[in-house]
């Protein structure tokens, strides 16, 4: 069984360089990052929370998340400069395309009433951020360990400078897509 990587190297390079019209394969789009995104608000009034979210993202994404700070005290949220704001999983290499291959295959079709992901979370530089409703759609994930059902973000980083580009190299990918999904017959 082939892997995405090598997929995308015989496969959707091609296709992305005809249907552009791109002449060198080193310009051709590719993923470079994704990166995951967790707040953690609650974590002001409860420290314990900051170890229950980073394990659960550790098991969600295969490595140890990093704790992002406040960089200002803002008093009317009680929070303080230098508190744990939230937590970042910056995945790369083999551990990315795993990571982008469970979500598409695993995680996403147990999403209740999953009828594709939103096509509207690009930026300017080709770049996607996807919002994730809770983490208890990864089924490494243990029911025991999600003691409150949380959201994250999860961001696609591709080197394309083009929303465009950026989306027709995730479809080619294999990202679902609303208009790209048949319509259901009920």
């Amino acid at each position: 069984m082939e892997t995405l990587q090598e997929k995308y190297k015989k496969e959707i390079l091609p296709k992305l360089m005809r249907e552009f019209g791109i002449v060198n394969p080193m310009a051709v789009p590719r993923l470079v990052k994704i990166v995951v995104n967790c707040g953690v608000g609650e974590a002001v009034a409860d420290k314990k929370v900051v170890e229950k979210v980073s394990s659960q993202l550790a098991v969600i994404c295969g490595q140890k998340p990093q704790i992002t700070r406040a960089k200002r005290a803002i008093s009317t949220f009680k929070l303080r400069a230098g508190d744990a704001v939230g937590l970042r999983v910056t995945i790369r290499g083999i551990r990315m395309w795993d990571f982008f291959v469970k979500l598409i295959m695993l995680a996403l079709p147990r999403v209740r009433d999953f009828r594709g992901v939103p096509g509207k979370g690009f930026d300017q530089q080709g770049n996607y951020t996807l919002g994730i409703a809770e983490q208890t759609i990864f089924p490494e994930l243990d029911y025991q360990l999600a003691d409150k059902v949380r959201g994250f973000e999860i961001t696609f980083v591709t080197n394309s400078k083009d929303p465009k580009i950026g989306r027709a190299l995730l479809a080619h990918l294999g990202m679902p897509f609303e208009k790209d999904l048949p319509a259901q017959v009920g």
